[in-house]
């Protein structure tokens, strides 16, 4: 098992009618931004929920924060809380908004140029403003760590940023939001979820025997309830472990001590900052292609997976790896995710030079858990998926 240390300070409040104790999370003297999306939060009375448990308290609204939130939207929510002298944000919505408060928490204070913050991927250690999370959408696990996603209209990129200050102080998790939600956004945190552990567990052989473990049952059960939870996400059961899958998958545990890949989502977020296709979506188009490019290097945990997830009886590495392979893309497909980028634009051809030149610059010529994921590979990846 590699070194790690493991540290996760977000008081989690899971479960039904959580939202009263928000009085109780943030400081009565806070003036604070309540920041959000396109509205939703009006239509399932979330917002009602918030702002009745918040009576009495400065509360300052900034809404209209995009899925994949944009740079230029944040900063008009930046030069609002410097110009009202505010001192608290509360994120309420999916991973987007939360990503976006991560941002604002860490330009607020910022000494310098904001852009840097992701341009130079500055690590944020300290002077971030305090925030705290109300999560609607189940999908990134955002409410329990400290990265964010981040897109810059102007030159149509995603860019990331973190840091240890940049954990939400609290985070209220009430799966019966999830009755509300469509059943497009639904597939998508189920995948985005299975996703995410993908990229931490799908790599090679380790002496890492419970993070394994704990990494399989998560897929385990998101394979299982999937499904059924995007036909009826009213369903507590379904929507209560949909929700703690989402988290436990990208909140640290199961990446500590074991190597990691994400080569899928540095490619997919260019598809999304390119054609605008879902985050989720995106990673469902390329992971099953960089299983095929990189099938050498994963097959042997790719045997692992199919054996102890799909219950695959093969014996034969290579045989077992491709069908996992075959499986993977089966249930992406059960949960309504199409294959090619060529199902959501006809303007697909130079895709693949656009991503290997973005690359090139950004001095992206070793990824994966190996360094083996070359830019000549992530292009046979990339052209694989039209």
């Amino acid at each position: 098992m590699l070194n790690f240390e493991l540290y996760n300070p977000v008081n989690l409040v899971f479960g039904k009618g959580q939202m009263e104790k928000l009085s109780k999370l943030i400081p009565a003297d806070a003036k604070i931004l309540l920041a959000y999306g396109g509205g939703s939060i009006f239509a399932n009375s979330v917002h009602a929920q918030v702002t009745e448990a918040l009576k009495g308290y400065d509360i300052t609204e900034f809404g209209g924060i995009e899925p994949n939130p944009r740079y230029e939207t944040l900063m008009k929510a930046v030069q609002l809380i410097r110009e009202k002298k505010l001192d608290f944000i509360l994120a309420v919505g999916g991973g987007s908004v939360i990503d976006g408060v991560k941002f604002i928490s860490a330009a607020v204070n910022f000494e310098g140029d904001p852009i840097d913050i992701l341009r130079k991927r500055i690590r944020i250690e300290s002077n971030a403003m305090p925030f705290g999370t109300v999560l609607t959408l189940p999908a990134t696990g955002s409410e329990m760590n400290s990265g964010a996603v981040i897109s810059v209209e102007s030159t149509q990129e995603k860019l990331t940023c973190g840091g240890p200050a940049l954990f939400p102080k609290f985070s209220i998790c009430d799966p019966a939001t999830v009755a509300s939600l469509p059943k497009r956004q639904v597939q998508n945190g189920v995948i985005d979820a299975f996703t995410h552990v993908m990229e931490q567990y799908l790599t090679y052989p380790h002496d890492a025997i419970l993070q394994d473990r704990i990494a399989e049952s998560i897929l385990q059960t998101l394979i299982e309830i999937g499904p059924g939870v995007a036909e009826n996400p009213a369903d507590y059961k379904l929507a209560s472990n949909f929700m703690w899958c989402c988290t436990m998958a990208l909140n640290g545990l199961i990446q500590k001590g074991v190597p990691t890949d994400w080569a899928t989502h540095m490619i997919g977020h260019e598809l999304t900052a390119l054609y605008g296709i879902d985050h989720a979506r995106t990673l469902a188009i390329i992971a099953p292609s960089l299983y095929k490019v990189m099938f050498e290097t994963k097959k042997e945990k790719l045997a692992q997976y199919g054996t102890r997830v799909w219950n695959i009886s093969e014996t034969d590495v290579d045989k077992a790896a491709k069908l996992a392979i075959a499986k993977t893309v089966e249930f992406f497909k059960t949960m309504g995710m199409p294959a090619r980028v060529s199902e959501y634009t006809a303007d697909y051809q130079n895709t693949a030079d656009i991503i290997v030149n973005r690359f090139e610059e950004r001095g992206w010529r070793a990824m994966g858990e190996r360094g083996n994921i070359t830019t000549d590979k992530v292009r046979e990846i990339v052209e694989m998926s039209y």
